[in-house]
């Protein structure tokens, strides 16, 4: 039998491979946007809006997680999380293999559906084994540790994407995710031990009336539209000609405005993970959730920003790019740091619902289920909102999600819980 050191870090392993693969087609849309041209699209003759083919570049892959929670959570607590995961991790090797292979809008959307069940069922496994090996008392500091691996294959995986685009095009990047995949499960196959806990029935019908669960989903729906939509669209506005409302910056640059908000986030989360432990896990999600939606707002005035400090328009090794960049960066990992207070706090309240309802990953199930609605209609509001309205409004509409979600979840922590519930949650 394995310690659980070991299979902790199996398990941040696999969080690192799952980021890994995650964020380089965060930093490339951009770059798909401009190589498949979506406005070129047609379905049996009729030419399909580009707004809803970039919406569904990323409501692809969210579908594909949508169709795939049940299931997989449900199998998670009836059989063995371990045997899961090496399926699902060996599912995601397979499709990355496929990527370079990509020609079309719809080979694209089909593959990142693909991926969206992969990384699904990578993420259910490996944070229901965290939540359920860790202590009670230190949940949030163990997923809060998890979540920084990934964030730190997000660092690595955006700049290097950058680089590697602009010098070899999209094929080497995913041969790396590929190899970076193996590894992750070589190292589950080899120190994490079988688990033996099986669920009987289907333990989603009683975690979907538990109290708690129910208001923090008051929040969480909300907010999934908020990050479904500032997340890509920070990418997205970085990337994009200055015709289509961008600020057309390099690849890597790019990469450089995406790993800022994973870097804040990966330094603050076991930090503040630990703090949410001792001082209040709902006071972490509300407060988070607040800041997240009034920084975006601020993040379309970047340009305005640049020109009003006379931030430098160029810089050494990387050229020209434009007096927004500093301050866009700046917000993005203004956002990671916002994020990290509400992120682990979260999910270590979930994971307290489920042990000790005697269902962690259909737990999490259900807050990937909640999360749904706004990662597949986010990205297509998001994507009409682009071309219809103006790239800016993506951001006004995205960050008042976050606050109405905020909102809401303090008026009913506090009408039904109680005044102490922000403190003792």
């Amino acid at each position: 039998m394995n310690g659980n050191r070991e299979q902790f870090w199996a398990l941040y392993l696999t969080r690192f491979a799952e980021g890994f693969g995650f964020i380089t087609l965060i930093t490339l849309m951009a770059f798909y946007i401009e190589t498949l041209d979506p406005s070129s699209t047609t379905l049996f003759g009729i030419t399909i809006s580009a707004g809803f083919i970039i919406g569904m570049y990323t409501s692809g892959y969210t579908i594909g997680k949508t169709l795939s929670i049940v299931p997989l959570a449900w199998a998670g607590d009836r059989f063995d999380k371990r045997l899961v995961l090496l399926i699902v991790l060996a599912l995601s090797i397979v499709v990355y293999a496929l990527f370079p292979l990509v020609d079309s809008s719809a080979s694209f959307i089909l593959l990142r559906a693909l991926q969206g069940v992969a990384v699904t069922g990578s993420g259910l496994m490996s944070l229901s084994l965290v939540g359920q090996i860790a202590d009670v008392g230190t949940r949030a500091n163990y997923i809060g540790k998890a979540n920084a691996a990934s964030f730190g294959a997000s660092i690595i995986g955006s700049l290097s994407a950058g680089l590697l685009y602009e010098r070899f095009g999209f094929g080497p990047i995913f041969t790396i995710i590929v190899c970076v995949l193996v590894v992750a499960w070589l190292g589950t196959y080899r120190y994490l031990d079988p688990d033996e806990t099986r669920v009987e029935g289907f333990p989603f019908s009683g975690l979907a009336l538990n109290r708690r669960i129910l208001t923090l989903s008051s929040f969480r729906i909300q907010y999934a539209f908020s990050v479904e939509m500032v997340r890509v669209w920070v990418a997205i506005f970085a990337g994009v000609s200055v015709a289509d409302g961008g600020l057309a910056l390099s690849a890597f640059a790019v990469s450089v405005v995406v790993a800022a908000e994973k870097f804040t986030n990966m330094v603050c989360q076991p930090f503040t993970g630990r703090l949410s432990d001792g001082y209040g896990r709902a006071l972490f999600v509300f407060g988070g959730g607040g800041a997240y939606g009034l920084i975006a707002f601020v993040v379309p005035f970047a340009p305005a920003i640049g020109a009003a400090l006379e931030v430098p328009a160029s810089y050494p090794l990387v050229g020209s790019l434009s007096p927004a960049f500093l301050p866009l960066v700046a917000l993005s990992g203004l956002l990671g740091i916002a994020d990290s207070f509400r992120e682990p706090a979260s999910m270590a309240l979930f994971a307290d619902e489920g042990t000790s309802e005697g269902g962690v990953a259909s737990s999490f199930g259900i807050r990937e289920l909640v999360w749904r609605p706004g990662s597949v209609i986010g990205p297509l509001l998001g994507g009409w909102l682009m071309t219809e309205v103006s790239m800016a409004s993506v951001f006004y509409v995205g960050g008042a999600f976050a606050l109405t979600g905020a909102g809401t979840f303090l008026v009913i922590l506090l009408s039904v819980h109680g005044r102490d519930a922000l403190r003792s949650w």
